[in-house]
């Protein structure tokens, strides 16, 4: 249980809870939502890898046989493309992809249709063959580009959904609960000096009604023994207002 967080107990501390725990928990929804959609893209992701990784298998076997009939058919012609070779024909270019503020690495191969290295060769024999063997191997070249791709995004997913799901389950599990827990203690707070001032006025109002009380048993008291003022004629004299002094006057 994390620790509760203890401010002083006052409106303005409480405004201010409040305030942090909206962000908190707009930052938490974010964050869940971060999750949420770079889980579906994993996920998508890993079946495509997994799909990738059968048809790469299938396609590197069906390039190796056909490397052994262009063999057969046109002898051993390994030494006359490493001669040819002047420039490279294929080129592995490396672009960008964004996905809920994650930055994914996408490869992707072109061709330089002017390099041909594989001119002439074969001709007498074997030439389709070949050529047949060159289309296999780009194909598989292509998806081995491929699937490095799909497998550095994949990786990189994977440390991003951890990241973004421990910053979830501390949102979750620390920052909002110590925030609710200082929002309560306010509001505790708050109650309980509510009802010691109600209680501190009720006793106030309790003791000027004993005070009143006891004024107006006082005055009728000194009317009933005579004391109200000096009489004229059996009836009492009205007294002066000026005579009379007054306790709050300071002056």
């Amino acid at each position: 249980m994390p620790q509760d967080i203890r401010p002083a107990p006052n409106r303005m501390n409480l405004a201010i809870m409040k305030q942090k725990r909206k962000g908190a928990y707009q930052g938490y929804q974010l964050l869940k939502k971060k999750s949420d959609a770079l889980t579906a893209r994993f996920r998508g992701m890993l079946k495509q890898i997994v799909q990738l990784k059968q048809a790469v298998g299938t396609d590197m076997s069906n390039a190796a046989f056909s490397l052994a009939k262009a063999t057969w058919a046109a002898g051993d012609f390994k030494s006359q493309l490493v001669e040819r070779v002047r420039r490279p024909a294929t080129f592995l270019n490396v672009a960008a992809d964004n996905v809920a503020g994650v930055t994914l690495p996408i490869f992707h191969i072109s061709t330089d249709p002017s390099v041909d290295v594989l001119k002439n060769i074969g001709v007498a024999a074997g030439g389709q063959v070949i050529l047949a063997a060159r289309e296999q191997f780009l194909r598989v070249f292509s998806e081995l580009v491929k699937l490095a791709s799909l497998q550095t995004a994949f990786f990189t997913l994977d440390e991003e959904i951890k990241m973004t799901n421990r910053r979830v389950n501390a949102l979750n599990n620390v920052v909002l609960p110590r925030i609710d827990g200082g929002i309560n203690y306010i509001v505790r707070e708050l109650d309980e000096m509510e009802r010691e001032e109600f209680f501190r006025l009720k006793k106030i109002q309790e003791k000027k009604r004993k005070r009143k009380e006891e004024e107006d048993r006082l005055l009728h008291k000194d009317a009933a023994g005579g004391g109200g003022g000096a009489l004229t004629n059996g009836h009492a004299q009205p007294q002066s207002m000026l005579n009379d002094e007054d306790d709050d006057l300071v002056f």
